[in-house]
């Protein structure tokens, strides 16, 4: 599993929020004071080193694009982040994340939709089978 440093984490979210993007553009995105051309390059650079970003060459521009969705990254994270601190347990983890995370009713009522969908998708899938 790849592990992107907080640094890299903001530069691929604007990475994935353009689709494809020149550093230019990149630095753009960020908001004032912009980081140093250097140090962006050099995030870029180990962001390809790692294998989640690659680019095409235009002459002396590169534009550069993700190679793994956001989905995929952060749901790797997620399940790593339930086995390491809750025991493997997504009920623990469930627990703690709607009594930690200080959620109004109305975020819990949309949270249980959410699951209440994600239950009826499951058993219409397996009435299919």
């Amino acid at each position: 599993m790849v592990k992107l440093s907080k640094s890299e984490e903001q530069l691929m979210e604007y990475i994935w929020k353009a689709g494809r993007a020149f550093m230019k553009d990149l630095i753009d995105s960020f908001p004032d004071p912009k980081p140093a051309n250097t140090t962006v390059a050099t995030l870029l650079k180990r962001m390809t080193e790692k294998g989640v970003i690659s680019y095409t060459q235009y002459g002396n521009s590169r534009e550069y694009y993700p190679l793994i969705k956001k989905a995929d990254y952060f749901s790797k994270h997620v399940n790593s982040m339930i086995r390491n601190y809750f025991d493997d347990s997504v009920l623990q983890f469930a627990s703690f994340f709607t009594k930690e995370t200080n959620l109004s009713k109305e975020q819990l009522e949309e949270l249980k939709q959410i699951v209440d969908h994600q239950i009826e998708s499951l058993g219409k899938r397996k009435k299919k089978k």
